[in-house]
């Protein structure tokens, strides 16, 4: 198939499958999570439930939240800004252990969706080659939402959306320790329930909740950016695609909920454009760039701003 380059004519271009592995590795990531939640509520809520597993949930739900959001998103698919190595590092492995992908893989699909969004080859789009009418849209969101998992994620693969990765010794090495970042993400959570009580139960309820119940939580929060903001929601910015902001999104992702504003300024470090919008990723770059830890941080100007909320439609 040939696809346009930003530079010049067609060029071929080989279409590549997901691989077996990694069709493996997400139908676990999907479908354990869930069954965590299911012996969760069928046999623990109320039993064994403790003060260190709602802990462990909500600490290990926003730090390795932060490596998606900060560290996959706008750091590494779309240089907001620039931090030292070991900041790098340590967001790359925290988003590897959400169970979304390794790096480059995240990366590459996100560059992707944008240079695609909503059109033909969109890995994640709910718009893009579906049918129309109440079934096809059913079928284009729950594609957006899971279904591309095991048909389109990862079939990128390649130097045209990563070069810049795939050239970083320190990102293909955290990279090729994924399965590592698999295991700890959920033997922390075991070994410190087993601390608190030294049991196999014990263990067992801090993993459930720390592990498998955080990530399955993150998981459909992280989906519902390329589902539900791509179909409810306000566009307060002219784009090419549908991307719109919901709040109900954002609170749980980060700030990555105001979609519109990320497709109009991609970017950007910061996605809360507005007064009153939340937006948790970047107070962390901003913290970061107080320390001294981040520089280089872009920021679109109000003159922008202005420019590109004036071409929009008036009933957004």
């Amino acid at each position: 198939m040939n696809q346009p380059t930003a530079t010049g004519p067609p060029v071929a271009t080989v279409r590549l499958s997901t691989s077996i592995p990694s069709r493996v590795i997400t139908l676990i990531a999907v479908i354990v999570p869930p069954l965590g939640v299911l012996s969760a509520m069928g046999l623990l809520w109320g039993v064994a439930v403790r003060p260190v597993d709602v802990a462990m949930l909500v600490v290990l739900y926003t730090a390795c939240g932060l490596g998606i959001t900060v560290g996959y998103h706008r750091l590494f698919s779309h240089k907001a800004f620039k931090t030292t190595p070991a900041i790098r590092g340590l967001f790359a492995i925290l988003g590897s252990m959400t169970l979304q992908g390794p790096v480059t893989q995240w990366v590459t699909d996100h560059r992707k969706h944008h240079a695609l969004s909503d059109r033909d080859g969109d890995p994640h789009s709910p718009h893009a080659g579906r049918r129309e009418g109440l079934f096809g849209g059913l079928g284009g969101f729950f594609h957006a939402h899971m279904g591309w998992l095991v048909s389109t994620k990862g079939m990128e693969r390649g130097r045209r959306y990563g070069r810049d990765l795939y050239d970083d010794p320190v990102i293909r090495r955290i990279d090729r320790l994924y399965m590592l970042w698999v295991v700890l993400t959920l033997a922390i959570p075991f070994a410190i329930g087993f601390a608190v009580d030294p049991t196999l139960r014990g263990g067992m309820t801090g993993l459930v909740w720390g592990g498998l119940v955080r990530i399955f939580l993150f998981h459909h929060m992280t989906w519902s950016v390329n589902s539900v903001c791509h179909t409810f929601g306000r566009r307060p910015y002219e784009t090419d695609d549908e991307s719109r902001n919901n709040w109900i999104v954002a609170l749980p992702t980060f700030g990555e909920g105001w979609h519109n504003n990320h497709h109009a300024f991609p970017g950007s470090a910061i996605h809360g454009l507005g007064r009153r919008q939340v937006d948790m990723s970047w107070w962390t770059i901003r913290g970061l760039e107080k320390l001294g830890l981040a520089w280089d941080v872009k920021v679109p100007a109000a003159e922008r701003l202005a420019r590109r909320a004036a071409q929009a439609p008036s009933s957004a």
